[in-house]
């Protein structure tokens, strides 16, 4: 999706900013002192970047306002204690990343249904697609597929933090994360990169809430929390061409644990070419209902600190 100059930056150019170095030493604290001496260093960093950092911090008020109506039933009091805890939740999700891929003993909750849904996934060998968001903690599930020899996944990366904290967290703890493809966009190429590995009885996780850098402005604006918002049209152009089942994925914190979702979303195996753009429209509507049901019930693990709506970038111009 492109802008303006007077336009404000693009997610993943915001997202670049962070400090690789300020990663490193809170993943060493965690590693090396515990989880006590972790909070406590993790407090006023998320204070300093949450007084510090306006766009975000904006981004967060806004989000926040929408979606607690659905949640508590009334508008957000103590919009800027509820804020903070918006900041800390993402930072507890570093400690959660950093737990996962060290061996730490995480209580996971999965309900039988959904393990029923990911066993016959696997069983399958059929692989498949895998739709996600920026809700909650996917590290967990990734870590998850590296104690099973037949689950087996590869994760479609637009920018290169992900990257960089994934190879921070390799050298910090010695274990191998999970495959990733970084793409600035969704190619021929791609699709058939991804199709070996789906044929293989492999999974690729996509996350379809955020637009890349280099799409070529392939998105649709969609009704999301009562404004138009733009979702990327790439992975249900993947997902139709790959002819492959889809599923939808998720790891929600609650308390202490964490629930993994896992859930069949759709299958394009027999998928017309004529139906295509057909179907994308209403597998995209379909994906932001899903979404929007995730965030009413953790509205406080989704991890979108930029602007989101229309509206919101023209108030960050």
């Amino acid at each position: 999706m492109s802008h303006s100059s007077g336009a404000p930056q693009h997610w993943a150019r915001i997202q670049e900013s962070g400090s690789v170095a300020g990663m490193r030493i809170m993943v060493w604290i965690r590693r090396h002192l515990g989880r006590l001496p972790f909070r406590v260093m993790l407090a006023p960093v998320i204070l300093y970047y949450y007084l510090g950092r306006a766009l975000p911090r904006r981004a967060s008020r806004r989000y926040l306002e929408r979606i607690w109506p659905l949640h508590a039933g009334s508008p957000p009091r103590w919009r800027l204690w509820l804020g903070l805890k918006h900041f800390m939740a993402f930072g507890q999700s570093l400690m959660d990343k950093v737990d996962a891929w060290s061996g730490m003993p995480l209580e996971v909750r999965v309900t039988q249904e959904d393990r029923r849904c990911l066993d016959q996934a696997i069983r399958s060998g059929r692989g498949g697609l895998m739709l996600v968001s920026h809700i909650g903690n996917l590290e967990i599930c990734s870590a998850m597929s590296d104690t099973r020899d037949d689950f087996h996944v590869t994760q479609l990366m637009h920018t290169r933090n992900s990257r960089k904290f994934n190879q921070l967290l390799d050298r910090s703890t010695a274990r191998r994360g999970p495959e990733i493809i970084e793409v600035t966009e969704i190619t021929p190429a791609t699709a058939m990169a991804l199709a070996a590995r789906i044929n293989a009885g492999g999974f690729v996780v996509i996350a379809a809430d955020r637009v890349p850098i280099n799409d070529g402005g392939r998105v649709r604006h969609i009704d999301f929390l009562g404004a138009p918002a733009p979702f990327p049209e790439g992975p249900f152009w993947l997902a139709a061409l790959l002819r492959c089942p889809i599923y939808t994925m998720s790891c929600l914190r609650e308390g202490r644990a964490h629930r993994i979702e896992f859930q069949p979303f759709d299958d394009t195996t027999r998928l017309r070419r004529a139906d295509r753009e057909a179907w994308r429209e209403d597998a995209m509507q379909r994906y932001v209902t899903w979404l929007t049901d995730q965030c009413r019930r953790y509205p406080l693990q989704w991890f979108n600190f930029f602007p989101f709506w229309q509206i919101d970038d023209r108030h960050a111009r």
